[in-house]
């Protein structure tokens, strides 16, 4: 499984910790950034390499990835075709596994400046074990998700 990272200033520290974490417990990480810390940076820029990665390999690789509430970058992360992004800001610690389960979410969406470092480890832990349920009609609604997603014009 490979782990696609990336941030912004908002959640460098955490995607820091997180990508030395995730290989000391043997996951292959790519860093897609920011590699420095840089209060002005824009997390489009770091969030778009970790969620087209993720689109062209969707069966092979999730992506984490972090911001200040997470709700931007999951907008970005979902533009991308096979890309299913779900947030997490704190509150209720079932939601990531439930995106895992009913919607075989393959990017998890981080506020780091709503979790500390220890509850986005147990998150993480828990959401890259999750399997997606394995009912049609969850597949079925993936599916026309993905359609939705290459069909809309504006």
């Amino acid at each position: 499984m490979i782990i696609h990272l990336a941030t912004d200033h908002a959640g460098f520290e955490h995607k820091t910790a997180v990508a030395q974490w995730l290989q000391s417990e043997g996951f292959e990480v790519v860093d897609h950034g920011a590699h420095e810390y840089e209060p002005e940076d824009d997390f489009p820029d770091f969030i778009a390499a970790a969620a087209a990665a993720v689109s062209r390999n969707p069966e092979e690789s999730k992506g984490i990835i972090f911001g200040g509430s997470g709700q931007g970058e999951a907008m970005v992360a979902n533009r991308f075709p096979n890309v299913r992004a779900t947030v997490y800001y704190g509150g209720d610690t079932s939601i990531p596994a439930l995106s895992r389960q009913h919607n075989d979410a393959n990017v998890l969406s981080i506020g780091a400046r709503f979790v500390t470092l220890d509850q986005t480890k147990e998150i993480i832990w828990e959401w890259l074990h999750t399997e997606s349920l394995t009912e049609e009609k969850y597949h079925r609604r993936n599916r026309k998700i993905e359609q939705i997603t290459r069909t809309i014009k504006p």
